[in-house]
């Protein structure tokens, strides 16, 4: 409704609110013509007859206060309940039609006064409109983003070993050659600088789904760092063997079923994308890969594979299921033993293979804290003809799978300062088959400081042990630097109980080493 037009209204709709019935001594016509007088009401707190629960209060409280055109009776009442005569609504119009022409002069010197400076933005506004509307013409997509993460590190580890897994025959004895991986392995204490880039373009169709494409390279497979080394570092975690090498490391897409139901499946597709929380929040900056699997290594082995999932969540509960089909994803995704050529027992930071894995998770994630239950069930790894061979002390015959559980849980300070968050896991493995191993059980504590020293800045301290063949316990300790918003600098020291091999003695050895991890995000 046009201005003027209000103000025919208000005051009819207010002659409800406006003296009434009064004659011409009554009513203090002066203050109504005036309003810019002493006594003009300013406030409609001055009415003493008007109340809060009066029906055309805040009507009137808007004249009041924003148009200045309202007076009352000289004994301070308003005296609403009473007829309006002509005289008094013409009065009353008049008034707020003055005070509105007061307002268009003064809008009208102002424009005058920075009619340059409207011009420039005038000028500057046409001018965003045409660059948006040419980057809208050769945009890459109007419905995919594309993000980035490039890390550089270098370091090194003492007893390290670096090698390719080859193809070898094994295990005649058992009745059938089973094949396997061995490690053809090389002692490694020299420096290794590596780089992984990840480039995740993420398309959305409706603005509620995600279909999300990785490419992702880099050259850890040759590196004590990576698969098959002895001390692998979590952004090496599940990297292609080749060196140099760009994969499609994600290929799925990720949908809303309903208020609380959320499907996915691909192509390429994680353990934990089909998650509907995380139990941890300590891997923000994690060095080592066994501290990213939240205590329960077996649990969340994070296989990677053709998979589908779907989760329920609701006021921070949530359930969810997926299932991720074979695919040779270790033996990066937890704590197991090889065999180097020479036949020789060999310790490293993977495992020996995924089979496919259905996983169960009940959890519950408030504002700072948050804990969750997994069961994993997992088939023997098919690449290794459902058998895994240890020649050394221990062997796994018949294995046809494994139960894997974990419970982990994580809380966070609501501010940064001296109490760190904190996150915790345990999880244990159950064998099945004849002659399987012994069960195994992992555990880790994470703890972090943000905003460490200096604000942006973060401190971290990761420990924790699996038991396979031999305790492995780890620990590590870093800084995060966060130079800018998109580039920070980790230094980071580590100790690995059990986790090298020293070929002068040929035994297991503890490995020590540090390192100095560099990233980019874009």
């Amino acid at each position: 409704m046009k201005l003027f037009k209000q103000l025919l209204v208000a005051p009819a709709a207010l002659g409800l609110l406006a003296p009434v019935a009064a004659t011409a001594a009554e009513l203090n016509l002066d203050g109504v013509n005036k309003y810019a007088a002493e006594e003009q009401v300013t406030s409609i707190s001055q009415f003493s007859d008007v109340k809060p629960t009066d029906w055309a209060y805040q009507a009137l409280s808007n004249l009041i206060e924003r148009y200045g055109c309202v007076a009352g009776y000289p004994d301070g009442t308003y005296k609403g309940g009473r007829a309006m005569t002509r005289f008094e609504a013409a009065a009353l119009l008049n008034a707020c039609l003055d005070r509105v022409t007061e307002v268009t002069d003064e809008l009208k010197k102002l424009m005058a006064e920075f009619e340059k400076e409207l011009a420039i933005l005038k000028g500057r506004v046409d001018g965003l409109e045409a660059k948006v509307g040419e980057l809208e013409a050769n945009q890459f997509s109007t419905t995919t983003k594309l993000k980035g993460i490039a890390t550089f590190t270098i370091g090194g580890a003492s007893n390290g070993v670096v090698g390719n897994f080859d193809n070898a025959v094994i295990n005649t004895a058992n009745g059938a050659a089973q094949a396997a991986n061995v490690i053809t392995g090389v002692q490694a204490e020299r420096v290794a600088f590596n780089y992984d880039v990840r480039l995740m373009l993420d398309t959305s169709f409706t603005g509620k789904d995600l279909l999300r494409t990785t490419l992702r390279s880099g050259n850890f497979g040759g590196s004590v760092f990576g698969p098959g080394g002895s001390a692998l570092m979590e952004v090496a975690f599940q990297e292609e063997a080749g060196s140099d090498v760009v994969s499609i490391d994600r290929l799925f897409y990720q949908f809303p079923i309903s208020e609380n139901f959320t499907g996915t499946f691909g192509a390429k597709v994680r353990q934990d994308d089909m998650l509907a929380m995380w139990p941890s929040v300590y891997p923000a900056d994690s060095i080592l890969d066994r501290f990213t699997l939240a205590g329960a290594n077996g649990a969340y082995n994070l296989n990677l594979g053709a998979g589908a999932g779907i989760w329920y969540e609701k006021e921070g509960f949530s359930v969810s299921v997926s299932y991720v089909s074979n695919e040779y994803s270790a033996p990066y995704s937890y704590q197991n033993n090889f065999v180097d050529a020479n036949g020789n027992g060999f310790s490293t930071g993977g495992g020996l293979g995924d089979g496919s894995t259905t996983t169960v998770q009940v959890g519950y994630a408030a504002s700072n804290w948050g804990a969750a239950f997994a069961y994993n069930y997992t088939e023997a790894a098919t690449i290794l003809g459902g058998v895994s061979f240890l020649p050394t002390e221990i062997s796994i015959f018949n294995v046809n799978g494994s139960n894997n559980y974990g419970f982990s849980a994580y809380w966070q300070p609501e501010e940064s300062g001296w109490i760190p968050s904190i996150s915790a896991g345990v999880g244990a493995t159950q064998y099945n088959g004849s002659g399987a191993s012994d069960d195994t059980w992992s555990w880790m504590v994470g703890l972090q400081w943000a905003d460490a020293i200096i604000k942006g800045n973060a401190f971290g301290i990761g420990l924790g042990e699996s038991n396979t063949e031999f305790n492995q316990f780890g620990l590590e300790v870093w800084y995060k630097f966060q130079v800018t918003d998109n580039i920070s600098i980790t230094p980071a020291i580590f100790w690995i109980e059990n986790g090298g091999f020293d070929y002068g003695t040929n035994t297991v050895d503890d490995s020590v080493g540090a390192v100095l991890k560099t990233t980019f995000k874009f």
